[in-house]
């Protein structure tokens, strides 16, 4: 079993969003300090006759014969396979699918993990390019999972301009999903999360063929009078309540503060589903992905007590954040692949046109060794800066993330304008070509900061003393 993500996802409904799009985004946590990732836009395909075999499992696929062009972030290393992770594909369908979650011993019990069976390595590339809604996502996976069986727990998310759908598989065969509704967001850091199943609303949840018959069989479901999915499949543990709880302690505090008022790091029982109090900007997801509990005792790069008690959301271990911004297409003509590669507290999104034939170089090619070339290592470097002299540069960096943040928001205003005219492939040129505009300008920007820091450093060097000027 692979579980090499720890990571945290959220989703915002198009009736809780700012601007009415629905958004699903998540920080791919690694246990490797770095594991460089690249961005990628995977060509159409037809009349194809190929068998996928995972170089990290050997599950092996017939692969359809005709797939759709989609977005990605692969691992440069490809040994382990091709974990793909995320993407928004030419129909407008957005996915990201590696949220990690673990099952307990009751229900494994009866249906472990199949070590060949599907497994998050190959996730987006099996089911991305074949899906046309955020619904038929969660069927094409569910029918990948009846056929090879699930090598470990996962949740996935689904977005199209209508839906959103999270779902989770947590042992061989058992998985439900749930439409997260439009005026709600939901949150989850590595733990069954799904609560109350309703099989007479079909509309709202899906579920594998014969998880009531499993679970009334094997005496699993510790309630007298609910179907709660999180109390029959998740744990509640100490490491839950240390590694997985605060964060959603932390999400649900900025976004429904009056709500969550009396909810502590440690609760169990906090909602998946929730309603903010206010309408969810990308800025505010932004906040809660790049967030380390941020003015609470339990910030990592203060000097509380308690500063380590609790694991963050915003880690050095972070490979890649994305945030997958689902338009409606008659409006704006393409959806938005937001993506920030290195330690995202440090480092800004940057906003990608999903309606591409290829991406910039300095995120298509990323070499092995540092090279401020590649976008990768060159966010990784000034993350390594800013935390070497955290309460000296942290102005300086939240300054240049905002004013990127600003600048994003005009690019996007006026592509879209630019946009509205064009359609067929003079639209995918355009925005392609605006694609490497928007990358270049980050990474200017991006390497004359570092730069700036560096120079800083040099005066705030551990190796000093007064010196005499006559000397």
């Amino acid at each position: 079993m692979q579980n090499k993500d720890a990571c945290t996802s959220i989703m915002v409904g198009k009736k809780a969003s700012l601007d009415g799009a629905n958004y699903i985004a998540r920080n791919e946590d690694r246990v490797k300090a770095i594991e460089p990732k690249r961005f990628l836009v995977k060509p159409a395909v037809k009349g194809r006759h190929e068998t996928y075999v995972s170089p990290y499992n050997k599950v092996t696929v017939a692969l359809p014969e005709e797939g759709m062009r989609y977005t990605s972030t692969p691992t440069l290393d490809q040994t382990a396979g091709p974990n793909e992770e995320d993407g928004i594909n030419e129909a407008n369908v957005a996915a990201s699918f590696t949220e990690s979650v673990y099952a307990n011993d009751r229900v494994l019990a009866y249906d472990p993990y199949v070590k060949n069976g599907l497994a998050e390595d190959s996730l987006c590339t099996l089911v991305l390019p074949y899906i046309h809604s955020a619904r038929e996502g969660v069927e094409y996976t569910g029918k990948l999972i009846a056929e090879l069986g699930s090598a470990e727990g996962n949740g996935m998310q689904f977005a199209d301009a209508d839906d959103i759908w999270y779902m989770e598989v947590v042992t061989g065969h058992q998985w439900v999903a749930v439409r997260i509704p439009d005026d709600c967001y939901a949150v989850t850091p590595n733990q069954v999360a799904i609560e109350d199943i309703d099989f007479d609303d079909p509309d709202n949840y899906m579920w594998a063929d014969g998880i009531q018959e499993f679970v009334e069989e094997h005496q699993l479901n510790p309630d007298h009078d609910r179907w709660d999915f999180r109390h029959i499949f998740g744990t509640s543990t100490q490491k839950d309540r240390h590694y997985n709880t605060p964060r959603t302690w932390f999400a649900q505090r900025y976004l429904s503060p009056n709500a969550s008022l009396g909810q502590r790091p440690e609760d169990s029982e906090m909602p998946f589903i929730r309603k903010a109090e206010f309408k969810i900007a990308n800025e505010d997801i932004q906040y809660v992905l790049k967030s380390h509990f941020n003015e609470t005792p339990y910030d990592p790069m203060g000097d509380a007590p308690e500063r380590k008690t609790y694991r963050a959301i915003s880690l050095s271990r972070t490979a890649q954040s994305h945030i997958l911004q689902v338009r409606n297409l008659n409006k704006y003509k393409t959806s938005i692949h937001w993506i920030e590669l290195g330690v995202p507290a440090f480092n800004p999104y940057v906003p990608f046109f999903a309606n591409a034939d290829d991406t910039d170089e300095s995120y298509r090619n990323v070499p092995e060794k540092m090279n401020l070339e590649s976008a990768f290592w060159l966010n990784e470097a000034l993350a390594e800066v800013v935390e070497s002299h955290y309460q000296e540069f942290m102005e300086k960096d939240e300054d240049y993330q905002k004013e990127l943040n600003e600048w994003a928001r005009r690019k996007i205003a006026q592509v879209d304008k630019e946009a509205a005219s064009l359609e067929g492939q003079a639209l995918t040129d355009y925005l392609t070509g605006q694609n490497h505009e928007i990358a270049t300008h980050y990474n200017e920007r991006t390497k004359a900061l570092f730069f700036e820091l560096l120079t800083e450093g040099c005066e705030l060097s551990k190796m000093s003393f007064k010196m005499d000027p006559n000397l």
